[in-house]
């Protein structure tokens, strides 16, 4: 059996399509209680269940989990953490800069698509 994490311990979540590093706060049996301290990598944008396709009955804006913000990560998708955590704001940036420039190079509809669910989070996380 895996060895638990700690309360209180910082971790690398992936939560489903975005990483982040948070701290854990609560072990509930198959998740971890993760308070989000990070932002790794931005959730892509569009349907969780078609991953890619734009033809779905609703393409979601998938916004990152804010600051402080508590999710249930699955136990299998929590690994520590080593290093220095970045700020919040800029560790945001970071992330929503590196999918922006990945979906630029991409002249698919779905990165079309996503390119404006990004361009319209960039004007509401105010960066």
């Amino acid at each position: 059996m895996k060895e638990s994490i700690p309360i209180g311990s910082i971790v690398r979540a992936h939560n489903k399509t975005g990483t982040y590093i948070g701290e854990v706060t609560a072990d509930k049996d198959t998740h971890y209680l993760v308070k989000i301290l990070a932002v790794v990598k931005h959730p892509m944008q569009g349907d969780l269940h078609h991953p890619k396709q734009v033809e779905v009955p609703f393409f979601h804006e998938r916004k990152a989990l804010a600051y402080r913000e508590q999710t249930n990560v699955p136990k299998t998708m929590v690994k520590p953490f080593e290093g220095e955590i970045p700020e919040y704001q800029a560790s945001l940036q970071a992330a929503v800069n590196q999918m922006i420039e990945a979906l630029e190079s991409d002249d698919s509809p779905f990165a079309s698509q996503s390119l404006q669910c990004m361009r319209s989070l960039v004007k509401e996380y105010n960066l």
